[in-house]
């Protein structure tokens, strides 16, 4: 049986930490433009300078993401990705570059196709978790049953309306990190990443050990370089999305996301 690569994303975690410096965190979905351009994407963006990377699986109702990665999801399940690809993705990224690799998905793709084979084929993938930003933890047991048996991470998403109690039951059952997402609603680049971030990470880790990574907002190195301040990770996805969607061609949207990874990787190192 394989092993997936929790153990990797907590060393890669912990490495950034010890650096004195948060960790960039990019988001691209599976699939777009393509399955190959999309694997091509994140090897870009980790050449930039992303520690770790999370593989968006293509969802037609993506609750929690903005209009950026709405209409890159449609561009991926018109050109008919399906999980096999997704698979190949975390595969040949994680085999060229040797970076943790999660999939963020909501839960009904996984709940059809069945945990168990889900798990199997994510570790062997060479995949360090998953991100189940509507899985209810109440309802989670399956689930962490096989990611625990396959080494994979369980990274559960809380938000600013989540009170204390329901944070310290969120993070006691989660792995890998604690996606603290900043503001509420959906994602997309905001102009300002506010207090209401900065506390949630204060309260958030009050109730765990884990690392705690924020997402939604954050589209360039002055963000990224405040959210550090607080935060033992900084996520981004909307803004390496947009870059791909507004390139002229694959080429240029590549060399796009691979300088603002470096723009970003830059922000995250609170010189």
């Amino acid at each position: 049986m394989s092993t997936g690569n929790l153990q990797l994303l907590g060393e890669t975690l912990a490495k950034a930490a010890s650096e004195d410096r948060a960790a960039l965190v990019a988001y691209l979905p599976a699939g777009f433009p393509t399955v190959d351009g999309g694997i091509e994407a994140v090897k870009a963006v980790i050449a930039g300078g992303a520690d770790v990377v999370e593989i968006g699986l293509p969802h037609s109702d993506p609750v929690l993401d903005g209009a950026v990665i709405q209409t890159a999801d449609d561009i991926a399940l018109r050109g008919g990705v399906k999980i096999a690809d997704v698979m190949r993705t975390v595969r040949e990224a994680f085999e060229a570059t040797g970076v943790p690799i999660l999939v963020m998905t909501y839960w009904n793709p996984i709940d059809r196709y069945g945990v168990e084979r889900f798990t199997a084929e994510l570790a062997a993938a060479g995949g360090a978790g998953c991100i189940l930003p509507d899985l209810p933890v109440q309802e989670s047991a399956l689930w962490r049953e096989h990611a625990a048996k396959h080494g994979l991470a369980t990274v559960f998403v809380v938000a600013p309306s989540s009170k204390d109690e329901r944070l310290a039951t969120i993070t006691a059952a989660g792995s890998g990190f604690v996606y603290a997402a900043s503001l509420m609603g959906v994602t997309g680049t905001r102009e300002s990443v506010g207090q209401e971030a900065q506390e949630l990470v204060r309260r958030t880790r009050a109730t765990t050990e884990l690392p705690v990574c924020v997402g939604l907002g954050v589209s360039n190195a002055v963000q990224a370089k405040q959210v550090a301040g607080f935060a033992d990770g900084v996520i981004v996805g909307s803004a390496f999305v947009k870059l791909l969607l507004d390139a002229p061609d694959l080429p240029s949207g590549l060399e796009a996301v691979r300088a603002l990874a470096g723009d970003l990787a830059e922000g995250v190192r609170r010189s």
